[in-house]
């Protein structure tokens, strides 16, 4: 099931050092499909997605998408793997307006696969046959 997080929780998106955008996406396990919302002042800030390179310098001048609407949603896609998000007003993302997402497999609430029983492997019908000659090899040895 999808989940929906406000990026900052109820700071939002902003530069005022009220947030540690890195503690807050490390305490979440994203999957594909989960929403982020991005709340924040446009006259003064927006959102965009880079490449590791773009979010390691703080370079926005080739994103791969931008925001700038104040309440943007992104929804997380199905591949794994890291998303990242900068703030490209200048000095913003240096100060600390940066997220780096990653997307882990969702979880399954399906139970492991049972383990093979004697009567469903060849194997373990092989050994059974074979114990059971063997022993009655060695019963008929004895008397």
């Amino acid at each position: 099931m999808a989940t929906v997080y406000q990026v900052g929780d109820s700071a939002g998106w902003t530069s005022m050092g009220q947030v540690d955008y890195q503690d807050w996406a490390a305490s979440k396990n994203f999957h594909g499909g989960d929403t982020l919302v991005f709340n924040y002042n446009n006259q003064f800030h927006n959102v965009k997605q880079v490449t590791h390179q773009g979010f390691e310098s703080c370079n926005a001048t080739s994103p791969l998408a931008t925001y700038t609407n104040g309440s943007d949603t992104v929804t997380l896609g199905k591949q794994l793997g890291h998303f990242y998000f900068i703030c490209g007003y200048p000095g913003h993302c240096q100060a600390g307006q940066k997220i780096d997402i990653l997307v882990a497999p969702a979880t399954s609430n399906l139970s492991p696969a049972a383990s093979p029983s004697s009567a469903s492997s060849p194997y373990f019908s092989n050994l059974s046959w074979t114990l059971g000659v063997l022993g009655f090899c060695l019963l008929g040895f004895a008397y």
